[in-house]
């Protein structure tokens, strides 16, 4: 059954006063009526779910049945990759340092001969082309290195000034501007009497992140008279900007590029633990999983101190294989406690935005992050409009930020699957440590988020949908508490279906990443007097149940039986429950645990009532499933029964046990016949399906009365559109033993 549900009570409120689904009437849209807000089909929904969870909580994929087993990838929720208490866990609280690679002083000063020396021995570059640089600032005096925060780029300004030979190396103030670089580099040789001191070597400069904005860009003038005034003193100067900064068209920067993580890290051991013993760090399992996550290279350095310790027997095995997790979690940290003048709040919102959103359609990422930003901004000054550049947001400087990356990759849609350019982050674990960080770490942010989280819920697309709920399904591995009270609980009670929808899949993943208790909260709720929260729990039930199917049938029986006991007046009864009391046992039928499931359907089968038609109804709703849910495809159900007979399977058995008792029901029997109509008809495309029917159909008759319905089924059953009788018809009936 569809429709909205008129008997449902009004929404409750939520936490913060509003109802759950509460919004501005300038964001109302059609979508939102009870015209448009439909049920969706559970095993629809299930293949939204599986089609566009998140990488690190994919739930399966779709794959063909067959002896009770899925062959290739498990289609249900618990074959899925399983995200352990190393990332959802509590947040790990060691700190560690990054020696000679931290950002620049706020004052002048000299940069000592030995930390110049100590940096050459472990200077590497990512190609050939770090010679040619230095040739390029020989001629030209000045270069300015372009690149994100803590990709080396300052040490690479210092070790091109080192291979100059231009020593001593002074840093310079970052408060200088760019029309003050001449007099930065003349201020450093004026003496107190007013002379020049021109004694010594020629000499270096480094300015890290020189600081510009709208209005005062660097341009060429700026570097053409630094240039003179460094040519007079026999001086270099490298000046290292970030991807955001403002430079005039005629400033042409290196672009600085990392080398690769692995020839950094061989680079400081050779170092600090002498070349044989390199090969042997490099090949343990932790340092392996580090080099996979893209670390920086200030982050290289400090693992490889800590694994100059290890060799010598002053760090542990645990400290080692903790240090990825840790830095991970310092970045994030670090990400949401500097201020605006470092990461925008509308940065901080792409991130977040792009933590629910991993290895999704870029574009969608960065509008729901300005969406996301909206409402931060709201919290944080309600006097303020959100400042959204409509153009001029370079992809590259966001994705640089935060360490992420674009791809080509192709997105799941109800129409088929289409190309999309994706970002997702180098490290497929920020995306749960980022979310963990600002729920529990800037709670401030809450209100924000769930305003957010709630709008997503609410969006058409199911890619949205899906993704909202994997973002609270972290927030609860995080604190169930709060996200049940908060974002679950108000969904599961709305009166939309697409809110409820949210709920169970916010709790299915939840439950698939570990999060305790799930299975408590839908026992409770599929004996709740709301039917708003029995709906969630039976859909939930379905999803959660391939990993203890008999748990979950047992719940699904005393569902099906409360039901019935309170049916009283026939007119009263609760089909739209009823249908998804079966659509659950639809799913569990198809799905990792069918053998499983099929056993306990046969076995309790004449328990009652209730429970007989729960079994017969979602078997029936089973057997019009097709491969892949194409029009003509492959029936699921026969295809498995096929692969069980070959191989003596008692899932045969159970399959023609439960066909008869739904062909012989009344209550069942047409719609047990359409369903053996549609088998007919996929026989007639298909020999290796005849072949499976006719080798079912006799085990369909052990009385006259089974042999005179499928006889007349078979003898009159039009064929598809109105045609005559498919030809396959009369040589199933041949298969029909004479009764």
């Amino acid at each position: 059954m569809t429709g909205p549900d008129p008997a449902a009570p009004g929404d409750a409120a939520a936490p913060d006063g509003t109802a759950p689904d509460e919004h501005p009437a300038k964001e109302s849209s059609a979508d939102e009526t009870e015209e448009h807000d439909q049920p969706q089909d559970a095993w629809a929904a299930r293949r939204d779910l599986v089609d566009h969870s998140p990488r690190t909580m994919k739930v399966g994929t779709h794959a063909a049945f067959g002896g009770g087993y899925v062959a290739g990838d498990q289609h249900g929720v618990s074959g899925g990759r399983v995200t352990g208490d190393v990332v959802m866990g509590s947040k790990t609280v060691h700190h560690w340092t990054f020696p000679g690679l931290s950002t620049a002083a706020s004052a002048s000063g000299e940069i000592p001969p030995t930390t110049l020396t100590r940096l050459a021995a472990t200077f590497v570059t990512a190609d050939d082309a770090f010679g040619d640089l230095v040739e390029r600032l020989r001629r030209e005096r000045v270069l300015v290195l372009s690149g994100a925060r803590f990709t080396g780029r300052r040490t690479a300004a210092l070790m091109l000034l080192h291979r100059l030979g231009a020593a001593p190396v002074v840093a310079l103030d970052r408060a200088t501007t760019p029309g003050s670089l001449a007099e930065a580099f003349t201020a450093r040789d004026d003496t107190p009497d007013g002379t020049t001191d021109r004694t010594g070597a020629a000499r270096g400069y480094v300015l890290c992140d020189l600081e510009t904005r709208r209005g005062s860009a660097l341009r060429e003038t700026h570097l053409l008279g630094a240039a003179d005034r460094l040519a007079e003193r026999n001086a270099y100067a490298v000046i290292t900007v970030g991807p955001t900064a403002v430079l005039e068209d005629d400033v042409f920067p290196f672009v600085w590029r990392p080398p690769a993580t692995e020839d950094v890290l061989a680079a400081h051991l050779r170092v600090r633990a002498g070349e044989d013993a390199v090969p042997r760090l490099l090949g343990l399992p932790a340092v392996k999983e580090f080099l996979d996550h893209g670390h920086q290279p200030r982050e290289v350095a400090a693992f490889a101190q800590l694994l100059g310790r290890y060799a010598e027997g002053g760090a542990t095995e645990q400290e080692v294989a903790s240090f990825s997790l840790v830095s991970l979690e310092n970045q994030v940290r670090e990400w949401f406690e500097e201020d605006e003048t470092t990461v925008h709040l509308r940065d901080k919102a792409f991130l977040i935005a792009l933590a629910a959103f991993d290895d999704g359609p870029y574009a969608l990422t960065a509008e729901l992050g300005d969406r996301l930003y909206d409402f931060l901004q709201q919290t944080q000054n309600r006097s303020l409009a959100a400042d959204i550049p409509v153009f001029g947001t370079h992809i590259g400087k966001r994705l640089q930020l935060a360490r992420a990356r674009l791809s080509e990759g192709e997105e799941h849609t109800e129409w088929g699957p289409v190309t999309q350019t994706k970002a997702a982050f180098h490290d497929e674990r920020a995306s749960l440590v980022l979310l963990r960080e600002v729920w529990t770490g800037h709670p401030s942010a809450r209100p924000a988020l769930i305003q957010w989280l709630r709008r997503l819920a609410e969006d058409g697309r199911p890619l949205v949908r899906t993704r909202a709920a994997s973002t609270v399904a972290v927030l609860a591995r995080t604190d169930l508490p709060s996200a049940m009270a908060l974002v679950i609980e108000p969904w599961a009670r709305s009166n939309r279906f697409r809110h409820r929808l949210v709920a169970v899949n916010s709790l299915t993943l939840a439950h698939h990443i570990g999060t305790p208790n799930v299975p408590r909260i839908l026992d409770t709720w599929s004996a709740a007097e709301d039917r708003r929260l029995r709906w969630v729990a039976v859909r939930a039930y379905a999803l959660i149940g391939p990993e203890r199917p008999a748990q979950a049938l047992a719940a699904l029986r005393a569902a099906a039986r409360e039901l019935y006991r309170h049916a009283g007046d026939p007119d009263e009864f609760d089909v739209e429950t009823a249908g998804e009391l079966a659509e659950a046992v639809v799913l569990l039928l198809l799905s990792p645990a069918s053998s499983e499931v099929l056993d306990d359907l046969r076995t309790h089968l004449d328990d009652d009532r209730a429970v007989h038609d729960l079994a017969v109804g979602g078997f029936i709703g089973a057997c019009g499933r097709t491969q892949d849910d194409e029009r003509h495809g492959v029936p699921l159900v026969l295809d498995w029964y096929a692969r069980a007979a070959t191989d003596e399977n008692r899932a045969a058995d159970g399959i023609a046990h439960l066909w008869r008792e739904a062909l012989g029901d009344p209550h069942h029997t047409t719609s047990a016949l359409a369903a053996m109509r549609a088998w007919v008809l996929a026989a007639d495309r298909s020999t290796a399906v005849e072949w499976a029917l006719a080798a079912l159909l006799p085990r369909l008759v052990t009385t006259p009365t089974e042999y005179q319905r499928l006889s007349h089924l078979l003898h009159t059953m039009p064929g598809e559109d109105g045609n005559p009788p498919p030809e396959v018809a009369a040589r199933l009936l041949g298969t029909l033993p004479p009764r």
